[in-house]
């Protein structure tokens, strides 16, 4: 690896001290609340309440707006909000307005009950708080790159992903405490629990906005940036919300075809499980197309300029092939969108797999998210001093190693059975390694982001970095059913070996000194 090291550990723990850098603690919990009130805790609640695991594990296709964020994140780079932005500027307005939506649809999730009412509307709510949470993500972003040089960036990462983990916890640990408080069990579900726990994360969400009001707007004002006339934000809003509605409208109407679909196609391969997946993935492909084709007909009727649409999608892209040439973008953009699969398919039936395992919710709170999440962000602060002293690259590869290597010890838990002292060894593995990779990869993103292009370009590397993990963590509760824990575990680690000969070949095809924060 062929990076130089710039600051001795004094300077490095000092730099933890900057506002900047405390500002993103704030804004890291924020952002870390709504994930498990789509993942873990949906799950365990979905579970009491009666729900199949194969279900369950399809509600987390809800967080793909994080996987699609960049589709509206120009939106949030250009547009300003009425009275808002004026009020507080670009950034903090997107950032208040994202956090409003949050406390919403979670407040709709809070009164649904999913052992009575239909699955399909807590599905809504939860595509609702995964839109909103990835808004606030694209805005906090763009916030933590512009508001700080490149010297701040790795560190400013690091104590972001401490924030992320406390969200986490309070989300995770701190639902499942609240359930079980209020007293709700998988031998007697009471809905009011969750109800009320529901309630109480929108409360905690209240940090993110109190930090909001509170912080100053970064000074970079790139008027350019801006729509300024009524016509302009109009058309591009109509842009993106017919786009949005024929992408839904998609998957809505192909409902009945699809099961139709699977059905024949069951039969002429005679898995059940690959042929719902080619299904569902060619449900994607056409809601992706009718989406594309509907914005190329706003603009073909002059709705929308055309010289807009190419500098908020095309510009960015155009910008990040011209800068790496052709051969070496694609490498990275393969890296960046392979980078956390080991990690993000198991993590989607985690939970689930603890609880088939006989772990209690109290047990999973105080091992699984308490200690789990003070590893982590052991791991995020180690990796962020890490990578400033060592370079983003060795440690990028190191995570990377890590994070395959502790999938294979969640074989070991799956024949231990309900053993402690083996899930506390776990946990600490899995969640250290993940909280170094995490750090070095977010420095290793942002430096390949252009000032100029900033919410789109690093909309669009963190979107494709959950993409196709996301999608296939979605069938990990089909693909334990049809195959077991075990060898789901270790096909997840084996996911890790194409990445680390990526990282391999990355670094020495580029010189990476850039990356390492100067």
């Amino acid at each position: 690896m062929n990076e130089i090291a710039h600051h001795s550990w004094r300077e490095t723990i000092v730099a933890f001290r900057h506002p900047r850098v405390v500002t993103m603690l704030f804004l890291g919990i924020a952002a870390g609340v709504p994930l498990l009130l789509i993942f873990s805790s949906l799950s365990l609640w979905l579970r009491e309440a009666g729900v199949e695991r194969a279900a369950v594990t399809y509600f987390s296709w809800a967080a793909l707006g994080y996987s699609f964020k960049f589709v509206w994140a120009p939106l949030v780079d250009k547009l300003s909000l009425p009275i808002l932005t004026q009020w507080l500027g670009r950034r903090r307005a997107w950032l208040l307005l994202s956090q409003i939506m949050i406390m919403l649809a979670i407040s709709l999730m809070a009164f649904i009950d999913p052992a009575t009412s239909a699955l399909t509307a807590m599905a809504w709510a939860a595509v609702l708080l995964g839109f909103s949470a990835a808004t606030q993500d694209v805005v906090i972003d763009a916030y933590r790159i512009e508001s700080a040089d490149s010297d701040l960036q790795t560190l400013m990462a690091s104590s972001y992903i401490a924030g992320y983990r406390i969200g986490m916890l309070i989300a995770g640990a701190g639902a499942l405490l609240l359930a079980s408080y209020f007293g709700s069990t998988m031998a007697e579900y009471n809905y009011l629990a969750w109800q009320w726990t529901y309630l109480a994360m929108v409360g905690v969400m209240f940090i993110g906005v109190i930090t909001t009001l509170t912080i100053p707007e970064p000074e970079i004002n790139r008027q350019e940036h801006l729509l300024h006339s009524q016509k302009d934000y109009l058309g591009f809003l109509l842009l993106f919300v017919l786009s949005v509605a024929g992408f839904i409208a998609s998957f809505y109407y192909s409902i009945e075809l699809a099961q139709t679909a699977k059905a024949v196609l069951s039969s002429m391969v005679a898995n059940t499980y690959l042929a719902g997946f080619l299904v569902e993935l060619s449900r994607l492909v056409m809601a992706l197309a009718i989406a594309v084709t509907i914005a190329k007909t706003v603009v073909s009727l002059g709705l929308v300029q055309r010289k807009i649409v190419e500098t908020t999608y095309v510009a960015p892209v155009k910008d990040f092939f011209k800068r790496y040439g052709w051969s070496l973008a694609w490498l990275l953009l393969a890296l960046i969108g392979l980078y956390r699969i080991s990690d993000i398919v198991l993590g989607v039936i985690a939970n689930v797999f603890y609880q088939d395992l006989g772990f209690t919710k109290p047990e999973i709170a105080s091992v699984v998210k308490s200690f789990g999440l003070l590893m982590t962000i052991v791991g995020g602060f180690l990796g962020g001093l890490l990578a400033v002293r060592f370079g983003v690259m060795k440690i990028l590869f190191l995570g990377a190693l890590l994070s395959a290597l502790t999938n294979l010890l969640f074989m070991m838990l799956a024949s231990a059975g309900h053993d402690m002292t083996m899930l506390y060894i776990v946990i600490s593995a899995d969640n250290l390694s993940a909280g170094l990779a995490s750090a070095a990869f977010i420095a290793f993103l942002s430096s390949l982001t252009n000032i100029s292009f900033t919410a789109v370009q690093y909309a669009i590397f963190s979107s494709l970095m959950t993409l196709l993990p996301k999608i296939l963590g979605g069938y990990s509760g089909t693909m334990v059913e049809a195959i077991g824990y075990q060898q789901f575990f270790l096909i997840t680690a084996l996911m890790g070996i194409p990445v680390l000969i990526l990282v391999l070949w990355a670094n020495k095809r580029f010189d990476f000194n850039d990356v390492v924060i100067k």
